[in-house]
């Protein structure tokens, strides 16, 4: 294309134009399609449909009480391993429906005894844990890291970031921390899958021993083993009650 207007001497003369000139940028057309699919996939609109699914979970466990199913309605044509491992999925979906561990581990003892039982129940355990952080991470960390804000909630994000496996294992091993708040906090952090995993798996193996032997040994309540499975119940719990006790009147002095 030419341009007319430029003019040498009293004669027109034609000159071309850039072609950066010439290209009008034309504006993206954005629909309503465009538009619902951006809120859909906002970090607030993910995190929405995070607490819905949570609580349609938890309202799921009031109103059919899985736990009981496990307990006392074991399907009969399922036996040996094949049962552990159905038993350990359920025990996972179980875990994010926020059913107590505590239960699903007295059960898992007294469906299978104590091997059998920790197996299904330390796998159950690491099943549900990768749920609930796959779902933190997905579709709750864009939304609640921008509130991580203030000296406390700083320390805690940069510990499970920086250290994820010795801080997961510590919060594992010590009793009294929520299973799913730590599922959660994990997942707001940046620490990585393989470090919280591998943690869970093996520092949910005491505490999760303990229980099992209990629901194996429940029907001889008098036994050595019952009786010292209940000990690691009840001293651990004891101490962390104790631990946070001192912890809370230390602050208020400060």
């Amino acid at each position: 294309m030419l341009d007319a207007t430029t003019r040498s001497g009293g004669t027109a003369t034609a000159t071309p134009l850039a072609a950066s000139e010439l290209a009008v940028a034309a504006p993206a057309p954005v629909g309503l399609p465009a538009r619902c699919a951006r809120a859909l996939l906002s970090p607030w609109a993910r995190f929405s449909l995070l607490v819905a699914l949570l609580a349609g979970a938890a309202v799921s466990v009031l109103l059919f009480e899985p736990q009981r199913l496990l307990a006392h309605g074991w399907p009969p044509q399922l036996s040996g391993a094949a049962a552990a491992l159905v038993f350990a999925v359920a025990y996972g979906l179980c875990t994010v429906a926020f059913v107590p561990r505590p239960l699903l581990n007295l059960a898992a003892g007294a469906l299978f005894g104590s091997q059998l039982g920790l197996g299904a129940a330390v796998a159950g355990t690491v099943l549900g844990a990768g749920l609930s952080f796959g779902l933190g991470r997905v579709l709750g960390q864009d939304a609640l890291r921008p509130l991580l804000r203030g000296r406390v909630l700083t320390a805690v994000d940069g510990q499970l970031s920086r250290h994820g496996f010795r801080s997961m294992l510590a919060v594992r091993l010590f009793p009294g921390v929520p299973f799913s708040a730590a599922n959660y906090c994990a997942a707001v952090s940046r620490m990585g899958w393989l470090p919280f995993l591998l943690a869970t798996a093996l520092g949910s193996v005491p505490n999760t021993a303990a229980y099992v032997v209990a629901g194996a040994r429940a029907s001889t309540p008098t036994s050595p083993a019952f009786l010292i499975a209940m000990a690691c119940i009840a001293v651990p719990g004891l101490a962390g009650a104790v631990v946070a006790w001192r912890k809370r009147h230390h602050l208020r002095g400060r």
